[in-house]
């Protein structure tokens, strides 16, 4: 079972609408293999000096670790934010049949 080219990548954006069109940007990419959108999520962070709350909505992107360079790259050129999250969850175990889609439709460009 363990799968150790597997990652999930999380950000947040400020509407589900900015993140399914971020997500079907990387799907066409093939940067990533899926990503779940959790909507209206409230985000509470120190942003110019202050508490601030603000809902936003949370992608839970899932790819290979060989990606991971390239979608960070994409992301930030894509990313409406000044200071984008980007935390990589590196996977321990991964159901190898989930993990092989995942190697499947997934791919690193050359550039």
């Amino acid at each position: 079972m363990p799968h150790s080219n597997i990652a999930v990548v999380l950000t947040t954006v400020s509407t589900q609408e900015q993140a399914n069109n971020l997500a079907q940007q990387l799907l066409n990419e093939r940067l990533i293999a899926c990503s779940t959108v959790i909507p209206a999520v409230t985000s509470h962070y120190w942003w110019e000096g202050k508490i601030t709350s603000e809902t936003e909505a949370v992608l839970l992107i899932k790819t290979r670790e060989d990606c991971i360079e390239q979608l960070q790259k994409r992301i930030l050129e894509l990313h409406p934010y000044k200071v984008p999250e980007f935390i990589v969850l590196k996977a321990s175990a991964v159901a190898d049949a989930y993990a092989a889609w995942i190697e499947e439709v997934t791919t690193t460009q050359k550039n």
